[in-house]
């Protein structure tokens, strides 16, 4: 095995490993044999939503796991039909029910869908599942600056995390900066990207070859030496090895440099664009 995962500290106190493990459309016996191997392969941050409709999953490849549970960063997301503080409450209770879990080390709200302008009564939910033991760490998906702080001047409270669209075509460069500049992590969704051509990609490719690495070792390498935690997703015990696998050697500014070239202001894959997109 390579190198362990680095840890970091949120602006809460909680830490996390530096790298995670991403579940979407990881279901049923299939999807828990798959987390499963992924922790038995060292990853020890575990992310899963109210809507990927896997919790329950997810708690069973935990269970099956013989890595202790408070050795492990379990996140959950709030979806938008709940952003009313009292269903939002519910859900928190309704995904602990789920996974069967006492407690999630971070719980975030998925999308701030701005047209319903309810994501600060989901906010206020969530600190209050805070104080009563429900969640670690609390935080936030999507949201752009305007609504982080709108959270921070109406609660007093900043989101110890912010999970993004990020990845070489489109790197968040503004966001991330403004993230740093409040203490709020970084997460990157999709971090691969969901178009095969990014691993095609012969900017990528030229850095992969030079460290003897994969694209995709390439690219988890990049988010890490950006700053950002990525959540990569894999079935293949094989591939979540060598996604793991990218702390034994470093991208040099140039290199850095060339990858962060290939972002585009149209960069987004599926035209999700906080400002306006819905989800429910």
């Amino acid at each position: 095995m390579n190198q362990s995962i680095p840890e970091i500290q949120l602006n809460d106190g909680l830490t996390i490993p530096a790298l995670g493990f991403g579940t979407y459309r990881l279901n049923g016996n299939r999807g828990a044999s798959a987390i499963q191997s992924a922790i038995d392969t060292g990853y020890r941050l575990i992310d899963t939503a109210y809507n990927y409709e896997n919790e329950a999953t997810v708690g069973e490849g935990i269970r099956r796991s013989n890595i202790p549970r408070n050795e492990l960063r379990i996140t959950s997301k709030l979806p938008g039909r709940y952003h009313e503080y009292d269903k939002a409450v519910t859900a928190i209770q309704e995904s602990l029910f789920r996974a069967q879990l006492d407690y999630y080390d971070l719980y975030l709200i998925h999308w701030p869908n701005p047209k319903e302008d309810r994501y600060v009564e989901a906010w206020q939910a969530l600190i209050d599942a805070q104080k009563w033991g429900l969640i670690r760490s609390i935080g936030v998906c999507n949201f752009l600056p305007e609504h982080l702080e709108r959270l921070e001047r109406e609660t007093g409270i900043i989101p110890s995390m912010n999970q993004v669209e990020l990845h070489p075509f489109f790197n968040q460069e503004e966001q991330r900066a403004y993230h740093q500049e409040k203490q709020i992590q970084t997460q990157s969704w999709s971090p691969l990207a969901r178009v095969q051509n990014i691993l095609d990609n012969e900017t990528i490719q030229s850095v992969a070859e030079r460290h003897g690495k994969t694209v995709s070792q390439v690219i988890l390498r990049w988010h890490y030496q950006l700053g950002s935690v990525a959540i990569p997703k894999s079935s293949s015990p094989k591939r979540q090895k060598e996604n793991r696998s990218v702390f034994d050697f470093s991208l040099n500014e140039e290199e850095m440099e060339r990858i962060n070239q290939l972002t585009r202001p149209d960069g987004r894959m599926n035209d999700q664009d906080p400002a306006t997109y819905q989800e429910f």
